[in-house]
């Protein structure tokens, strides 16, 4: 199976979405994208797994690597694609049409028709994004092939209302086991409440003011919650053990490190286990690449609320932004669709820079 990359970026969009590609089943599509972009000609094409490198050789002063994954989440009764509405608001409906198969999709249309970008160019179209991180295609890229991924600024094609979104921010999931004593609770008095104890790390989270740090002249907005809370074993035992599960979102300007150092002094006293932690990224929109690229986008960046895998080519030294068609809001929903005329503004923006 082919596709015909040259085609209507609508009607290529389209194409790519009617493949299905839930996480862990991309060979298809993978094979599809590959083998149409070897009919090219003018591009270098790896793989690895169900990832899909291609790339040009012209000796440019700068390379720009455009990402995106092709997987998509579970399929709901939305496909095939379908249209609604006309001319200027018409809507392609669908999975995968916002997230993020409309990027794509004008990612493929510029691999086909700029043979000789004024930047040489990388395209990255890699599985499992939508699953598990150890999973992740472009994460095993990075570990097996980072020399695939070089360049100086990327872009990453996640639903973004085709603005920019700049870098994104940083998670990290920590724990706190609070201990009691259980008891009978005809007789409380002889235990300690373990969930009683939550209270205090509850007025902590409740006091909490979220920073707004400015980082390359984007203002990010920090969170911090409680996102599960578990106690007890039964209706008549005083509970022995409260566990509090705790979410933080921080800005691109703090490290991994730097967020945990900060937790311990907001939860000082509370042993912190951490269970899950990614870096952010800055959206490096001092680079030079990337001030060419706002100027043809001609639209006010945003920070991305969020974590992306622009974090992944931050860990390179790679800056990057979140560009695509489709409303991120709209991303997983099972009324996805995205504005037809969104795709189509994508498209152009993207030639009118790189050609």
């Amino acid at each position: 199976m082919t596709l015909d990359l040259h085609d209507d970026v609508v009607s290529l969009t389209r194409a790519l979405c009617d493949i299905p590609s839930v996480s862990g089943d991309e060979a298809t599509i993978a094979d599809a994208v590959e083998a149409s972009l070897r009919k090219l000609g003018h591009l270098e094409v790896l793989r690895d797994g169900d990832a899909v490198v291609a790339r040009t050789s012209l000796g440019r002063d700068k390379r720009i690597v455009l990402a995106g994954h092709l997987d998509t989440v579970p399929i709901k009764d939305n496909l095939p694609t379908w249209f609604s509405g006309e001319g200027d608001a018409q809507l392609l409906h669908g999975r995968g049409t916002c997230d993020m198969k409309a990027g794509l999709a004008t990612q493929l249309k510029i691999a086909a028709t700029l043979p000789e970008p004024r930047h040489d160019l990388t395209f990255v179209f890699y599985d499992n994004e939508e699953v598990a991180s150890v999973k992740n295609g472009l994460g095993r890229l990075v570990r097996n092939h980072p020399e695939w991924l070089s360049g100086d600024f990327a872009i990453l094609g996640e639903p973004s209302n085709s603005g920019i979104e700049g870098g994104c921010q940083g998670t990290m999931r920590v724990r706190i086991t609070l201990a009691g004593k259980a008891a009978h609770t005809a007789r409380a008095w002889r235990g300690v409440n373990a969930i009683h104890a939550a209270a205090d790390v509850l007025a902590i989270l409740n006091r909490y003011e979220p920073r707004r740090p400015v980082v390359d002249g984007l203002e990010y907005h920090e969170g911090l919650n409680a996102v599960n809370i578990q106690g007890g074993v039964a209706g008549n035992v005083v509970p022995d053990s409260c566990i509090i599960d705790i979410n933080h979102r921080f800005a691109p300007d703090r490290s991994v490190d730097e967020a945990y150092a900060y937790l311990q002094e907001v939860f000082a006293g509370y042993e912190l286990e951490i269970r899950d932690k990614a870096p952010g990224a800055r959206p490096g929109l001092d680079q030079a690449a990337a001030a060419e690229f706002l100027a043809v986008v001609g639209r006010e960046p945003v920070a991305k609320f969020g974590w992306t895998d622009v974090a992944r080519f931050a860990e390179l030294g790679i800056p990057a932004v979140n560009y695509a068609p489709g409303d991120p809001l709209l991303a997983h929903t099972d009324e996805e669709f995205v504005p037809v005329a969104e795709i189509r503004e994508c498209e152009r923006v993207l030639s009118s820079w790189l050609r």
